[in-house]
């Protein structure tokens, strides 16, 4: 029971982060906190493996919006980043993240310096199937930047029809998570068939998942990327 419930305050924790992200790029970044600044005792550790889940898109405001980032917010991020580096046996979306959370704060971190220096390996998104190849992006869909390029960035572009294939599928299970976080790749993705209607496919999954902050969010941002949001 006691497990339970540290899972139910963690799973709360993300969505009010998710839902804070959100109103930070809905406003423009004019919503000028986004991360709790304390990280003491128990709710410090809950914040920042609240910010751990939500990867990089903790800081995806300043990103996408171009708006500096509040110090204090960048000290909780640094403290996931390194309270929180994967085990030898992470499976390769955990190893991603991290890096994904790395790169992220080196760029806003200049005193930053730690980190993976080389990407994790992307043998497992090459082998995988159509479907297998969006769920995982869909979990990595914080790399999905513009003007950022890495190896998961690279395999996705190789395979815009069975990214575009996932996103429809996606959709049609009601998986609005995995939709919106597919639908984010799409943006940046070239080769994208033209049929497949991404704009309106977006609007849709946002609306049927609008009670999930972790939709919203991807959909937010992929929008933002379609209308040239500085990076």
């Amino acid at each position: 029971m006691e497990q339970s419930g540290a899972s139910t305050r963690l799973q709360a924790a993300v969505q009010d982060l998710a839902s804070g992200v959100v109103s930070a790029l809905r406003d423009g970044g004019h919503t000028r906190t986004v991360l709790p600044a304390g990280t003491d005792g128990e709710a410090g550790d809950l914040v920042l493996a609240a910010v751990r889940v939500l990867g990089a898109d903790a800081m995806l405001p300043g990103l996408l919006l171009g708006t500096p980032p509040d110090p204090a917010e960048v000290a909780v991020f640094r403290k996931a980043v390194e309270a929180y580096p994967p085990r030898a046996d992470a499976v390769p979306t955990v190893r991603w993240s991290h890096w994904g959370m790395a790169r992220t704060l080196r760029r806003i971190d200049p005193s930053f310096s730690s980190g993976p220096p080389d990407e994790p390996d992307t043998g497992w998104l090459d082998e995988a199937n159509w479907q297998s190849l969006t769920h995982r992006l869909a979990v990595l869909a914080p790399l999905a930047l513009p003007g950022e390029d890495c190896a998961v960035r690279r395999a996705a572009g190789r395979r815009p029809v069975d990214v575009a294939r996932g996103f429809v599928r996606a959709v049609r299970r009601r998986d609005w998570r995995q939709a919106a976080g597919a639908g984010r790749w799409l943006t940046l993705l070239p080769g994208v068939p033209d049929t497949l209607g991404l704009e309106a496919g977006l609007d849709f999954v946002e609306l049927m998942g609008e009670r999930d902050p972790h939709v919203a969010l991807q959909v937010q941002a992929a929008r933002l990327m379609r209308t040239g949001a500085r990076v």
